[in-house]
């Protein structure tokens, strides 16, 4: 679903009070959007969100939670760890997206009892990240949980995620890239990400270069500058891998910027 307009009449009592009752569903879905958006982090709309994670009332045509998909999505911009276990229990909900959601929130807070239950997601390996019949998607949102073990440190899900450096989505082939990248390091994963620029399908340029961008390997700087895709999609990618640096010179002494920052901003200089 694509994201709601915004309302700049809107205010946080309203949200909260929106969220908070049952009768009306869209208001309650744009609340739960709303509060993410703003990082609207007071103990009320922690509550409310925790309560609209379990909601069984919105229901879509295909059996699907949308409040409680976007319900996951803010709690995982809030920043507030004690949600964890409720996303952690949402990772078992019926709804595909609603699994998806809850994996990347997890991932946006970066707290390490994500790490065993996500791993128990890719229990089977390639033989059982299958399509569903009559979905357009997987058995487990594969790309949300590899990315998340990569952005936790999970160095114990290396073995499980090698494998699927030979799924048959190329997007879950990135995601793994990206992950084995954080996890061990090696240029070889950046450089599979590379070479992924140069396909054909725009979507997927569109996803390598993001996953690029994730890994922070400064070799990919030049790449992602001179890939086929959006100025706006480089930037963002650019900007990632500037911060991924950055991150990494906090430890140092100088405060000055490493020649490879001061790149990668000319790069983002030229895009502009």
């Amino acid at each position: 679903m694509s994201e709601p307009n915004l309302n700049p009449a809107y205010t946080l009592d309203q949200a909260i009070a929106n969220l908070q009752q049952t009768e009306d569903a869209s208001a309650r879905y744009y609340a739960a959007w709303w509060i993410g958006r703003f990082r609207a982090a007071q103990p009320e709309t922690i509550a409310a969100l925790l309560v609209a994670l379990e909601d069984e009332t919105d229901r879509s045509p295909d059996g699907g939670y949308p409040l409680r998909r976007n319900a996951a999505k803010a709690l995982g911009k809030l920043g507030d760890r004690q949600v964890v276990p409720a996303l952690i229990k949402a990772l078992d909900c019926e709804d595909y997206y609603v699994r998806e959601s809850a994996a990347q929130a997890l991932e946006g807070l970066g707290d390490n009892r994500a790490i065993e239950p996500l791993v128990g997601k890719l229990t089977g390996g390639l033989e059982a990240a299958q399509l569903v019949e009559g979905k357009p998607h997987l058995i487990q949102p594969y790309e949300a949980i590899i990315e998340a073990l990569g952005a936790l440190c999970a160095i114990e899900s290396i073995g499980l995620i090698e494998p699927f450096l030979d799924h048959f989505s190329p997007k879950v082939q990135y995601a793994a890239a990206r992950a084995l990248f954080q996890l061990t390091g090696d240029n070889h994963y950046g450089d599979l990400l590379i070479t992924a620029l140069g396909g054909a399908e725009l979507q997927l340029r569109r996803s390598a270069m993001m996953d690029l961008g994730a890994t922070g390997y400064l070799s990919g700087a030049h790449a992602i500058a001179k890939a086929f895709a959006e100025n706006s999609l480089k930037l963002i990618a650019l900007r990632d891998l500037w911060a991924a640096h950055q991150q990494k010179q906090e430890c140092s002494e100088s405060k000055a910027l490493s020649p490879a920052s001061r790149e990668i901003l000319n790069l983002m200089d030229s895009l502009l």
